[in-house]
């Protein structure tokens, strides 16, 4: 049995995770790659206006976080993080990294449908991806969109903290909502779904940054759709080799 279970998740993610590179190269890698332009432009020549404006508005605590730009490294090149060049080398490895994040899902996927015991197909696959999209994505998306490179954000231990906590209670309180039969269960899975936005996730002391807020804008919604296809597909793919594999 663990067998099947390995290999039903190691299919799905396979193919799922191949399929949301190809969605991806149309959808998100362009707005990206359009952000990186920004992102690796000094503030004089942006106008030298960004520090000046924020001083003017109390914001001086504002920090700009730029994953790749070329203002966080020093000029010796042998210090500058290693990142794939772009093109078919990026290309490869960020198929690889998708594909092997979606193995790890649909692990977690085909795991909790055998231990949920029931007879599943691609279509209650759907909705079990959907939830899986809900936790990992829609819900965390409340307090933390996704952010193009070049934004401002929060310290980035806080926001993984923050996005911890907000998954799993997620998690939780969606089982409790739908597969606890006790009347009072709904109403603290109801609770644990709220915790999180209640506490409140870390936010950047200043709002702005070098990327046009429409590109971010953009970004946030094409992230979201890009993830609800990725785990629709993910969910699809695993109820039907699970009920190919006969795990239920």
């Amino acid at each position: 049995m663990t067998g099947r279970i390995f290999a039903v998740a190691l299919l799905a993610g396979l193919a799922a995770g191949l399929a949301v590179s190809v969605l991806q190269h149309f959808t998100t890698t362009p707005i990206i790659l359009h952000a990186e332009t920004f992102e690796g432009k000094p503030a004089a020549s942006l106008g030298g206006h960004a520090q000046l404006d924020l001083t003017a508005r109390g914001l001086t605590g504002g920090r700009l976080y730029l994953a790749h730009g070329a203002a966080d490294h020093g000029s010796n090149a042998e210090a500058q993080t290693w990142s794939p060049e772009d093109g078919l080398e990026r290309t490869l490895f960020t198929s690889l990294t998708n594909v092997l994040t979606a193995i790890g899902f649909a692990l977690v996927l085909t795991a909790v449908m055998f231990m949920r015991g029931r007879p599943v197909d691609g279509r209650q696959g759907v909705i079990w991806g959907m939830a899986g999209f809900a936790v990992v994505s829609l819900a965390p998306a409340l307090g933390l969109p996704p952010e193009v490179p070049g934004a401002m954000a929060a310290e980035l231990t806080g926001r993984q903290e923050w996005w911890v906590l907000c998954a799993v209670l997620t998690a939780g309180g969606l089982g409790l909502m739908f597969l606890s039969a006790q009347r009072w269960m709904p109403w603290a899975g109801a609770a644990m779904l709220a915790l999180p936005h209640v506490l409140g996730a870390p936010q950047a002391d200043a709002m702005g940054g070098a990327v046009p807020p429409e590109l971010a804008a953009h970004f946030v919604a094409a992230s979201l759709v890009t993830a609800a296809a990725f785990w629709a597909f993910l969910g699809f793919a695993t109820g039907t080799l699970a009920k190919r594999f006969k795990l239920t």
